[in-house]
């Protein structure tokens, strides 16, 4: 199997918004790893197809993807570690912003085994906590 193709061919399914393609390439028991982070409504860990295929849905309900392209793909034996770069906008606020990434793939029987994401979970907490333009904190009005 060409791990690189398999795994850039999910990155457009993601990409096309076909998640029932897209869960169809992870095994049932993967595992999905993110930052864990108090103020990220998907931080945390997943586990199974279930709770991977909330985790995209609560993804695509919080953002919007504008731009996800892979840089570079190095892979030893099992695992598959992606950089690239992405662009989001916050549907709760407008705001928009870029977020570079680094995934981490570990195969297991032809499908993703495991995944775990690095982002930087700090722009996507002010994209979703900012009031667009006026850097307050959406819904906290200022007092004086």
């Amino acid at each position: 199997m060409d791990t690189k193709k398999f795994i850039s061919e999910g990155y457009k399914l993601f990409a096309a918004g076909d998640l029932k393609s897209l869960l169809e390439r992870f095994n049932d028991d993967a595992e999905m790893i993110n930052p864990e982070s108090d103020y990220l409504p998907i931080g945390g860990s997943y586990r199974g197809k279930q709770e991977i295929a909330e985790y995209f849905m609560k993804l695509a309900e919080i953002t919007q993807c504008t731009h996800l392209e892979t840089k570079t793909m190095v892979q030893e034996g099992d695992t598959l570690v992606v950089t690239g770069d992405s662009s989001w906008v916050a549907r709760s606020t407008g705001i928009a912003y870029d977020n570079p990434f680094v995934h981490v793939f570990k195969m297991r029987d032809g499908k993703v085994g495991s995944l775990r994401a690095y982002f930087d979970t700090s722009k996507l907490e002010h994209a979703l906590h900012q009031a667009a333009g006026t850097g307050q904190s959406a819904g906290k009005p200022l007092h004086h």
